[in-house]
């Protein structure tokens, strides 16, 4: 799963859930944004936060909330519980399970 922050309607930055499906892994992905622009995006769209070290976090009931109504995948539920299961185990889950950290890398073509 990937949240991206892209430049999107109005050269307006805006944040989007894409690759639903693959709970491999989860990733922010920054387009042509300024790092001012991709927090204040994350922020508003309630989806998570930067961090300093070129990580973000991420507010894991929103993301399964923008993520869940157009998962095709029939087993989506249990590929998403052991997601959560691998990132407390990897220590990026936070105590109480609200914000998984995930790494930030460049949004391929934006």
């Amino acid at each position: 799963m990937i949240v991206e922050v892209v430049t999107g309607a109005d050269e307006r930055p805006e944040a989007r859930v894409v690759d639903i499906d693959d709970l491999s892994r989860v990733v922010l992905a920054l387009g042509q944004v300024t790092d001012d622009e991709a927090a204040e995006v994350l922020e508003r769209s309630g989806l998570g936060r930067m961090q300093d070290g070129g990580a973000a976090l991420l507010d894991a009931a929103a993301l399964r909330a923008a993520a869940e109504p157009r998962a095709t995948a029939a087993d989506w539920i249990t590929s998403w519980d052991a997601m959560v299961t691998r990132a407390r185990a990897e220590g990026r889950l936070s105590d109480d399970g609200a914000t998984i950290r995930v790494e930030v890398e460049s949004a391929a073509g934006a």
